[in-house]
């Protein structure tokens, strides 16, 4: 799948819409989710142009993915809930309901968050 340079992220990374900024630094942004789905809830970006894990896994540099995975972790403790415990999602390709085609991971806690996934019956 090709990038589009056009998703949500794309134009909030080049300042076109406003985010909640938590973190940046020169491969990463983080903001808080404009739907929290917990107490806290914040993604994490990349600032390069990659669609999913699996694109972000095969072409960031070395940097890059240090940078990211540190970025995690920063943004955990920023939010108070790196003690406690939080959850990390990232949906990758459409199976997974993937809604923005800009790799991305959330970062979720403030709260016990429950079962990990619920099968449909």
């Amino acid at each position: 799948m090709a990038y589009d340079s056009n998703n949500i992220f794309a134009k909030i990374l080049r300042g076109e819409i406003p985010c909640d900024k938590i973190y940046e630094d020169e491969h990463v942004l983080a903001f808080n989710d404009i739907r929290p789905q917990a107490k806290a809830h914040a993604l994490v970006i990349p600032k390069g142009p990659y669609v999913c894990s699996q694109d972000f896994a095969e072409k960031a540099s070395d940097a890059e993915i240090g940078a990211f995975t540190r970025a995690v972790a920063k943004v955990a403790k920023q939010l108070g809930i790196a003690e406690s415990g939080y959850r990390v999602i990232s949906n990758s390709g459409p199976n997974s309901h993937q809604e923005v085609p800009h790799y991305h991971v959330h970062i979720l806690g403030g709260q016990p968050m429950g079962k990990m996934v619920h099968l449909p019956e």
